[in-house]
């Protein structure tokens, strides 16, 4: 059974040195037809430009703001996604990145998704490097475009997809992949505060850029958590950047498949190491 208004709702919004971006980002969250309880900044050591921006816009937005920093020592998101979970007081999480802007109805789609025993896995359309400069620059209302407008950005390229924008009522399908583990991403997913901490949070050992995702999505469903599906529903506009320094990804994908392996459900080094 769906569990929806007796829940509070905590978005997770992953952030590094990127205060453009997290501007609009902050300010689509303030613009949804539902609004969190709470925004956590899961900030993996951005300078003082991204804590500025928070003083700034902090006594504007509808919610209140948690700032949860770590020092700069490297890509270390799983760390800072526990750390920032850790200051929640909410039911439901939603880990979003800082390069992701939602659509007015995200939260309101993703409640609707929610059930006790699932995640909720959303999805992203990647917006093109000329195209991300001009919504930066100009902070264009990207979450308000109307349909016609985002068929000239498909058909210009400047997006990947237009399918996803499309809202269906794929009920009878959202869990015909309840244990696929792939594709799954933690730029857009709905969890239980107690299903994440059961399985410890994300694994801290995923160090630099790769995978800390997939195990923690692997570790849920073996742990009974299984995968309902977004695609139709909640999707996600996610800005270029540069790839991320990806010098760790061989070793980390070496702990994936240990993952794969073995039959544990509880990460190594997890929330339980931050108490």
């Amino acid at each position: 059974m769906a569990l929806r208004r007796l829940s509070t709702l905590a978005i997770i919004l992953t952030t590094y040195n990127r205060p453009d971006a997290l501007r609009l980002i902050l300010l689509a969250l303030a613009d949804q037809t539902e609004l969190p309880n709470e925004v956590i900044l899961a900030d993996d050591g951005s300078t003082y430009e991204t804590h500025d921006l928070i003083t700034q816009l902090k006594n504007q937005l509808p919610f209140p703001i948690k700032h949860s920093w770590q020092a700069d020592k490297g890509f270390r998101a799983a760390k800072i996604r526990n750390s920032a979970a850790l200051k929640s007081e909410s039911d439901y999480f939603i880990f979003l990145d800082g390069d992701c802007i939602p659509f007015p109805d995200f939260i309101a789609k993703h409640k609707q998704l929610m059930e006790t025993g699932w995640f909720v896995s959303g999805h992203r359309i990647l917006l093109n490097k000329k195209f991300t400069q001009k919504v930066l620059n100009y902070s264009l209302p990207i979450n308000h475009a109307k349909t016609l407008q985002f068929l000239g950005h498909y058909f210009a390229r400047r997006t990947n997809r237009l399918f996803p924008l499309m809202r269906l009522n794929l009920k009878k399908y959202r869990k015909k992949q309840a244990k696929r583990w792939q594709g799954a991403k933690s730029c857009n997913l709905g969890i239980w505060k107690k299903d994440f901490f059961s399985v410890n949070g994300f694994d801290e050992n995923f160090i630099g850029w790769g995978y800390e995702d997939s195990d923690l999505i692997i570790r849920l469903i073996r742990s009974g958590i299984l995968r309902k599906s977004g695609k139709y529903a909640i999707p996600v506009m996610h800005l270029w950047h540069a790839h991320n320094d990806r010098l760790q990804e061989a070793i980390n994908y070496k702990r994936l498949v240990e993952t794969k392996k073995n039959t544990g459900t509880r990460a190594t080094i997890g929330i339980d190491a931050l108490v």
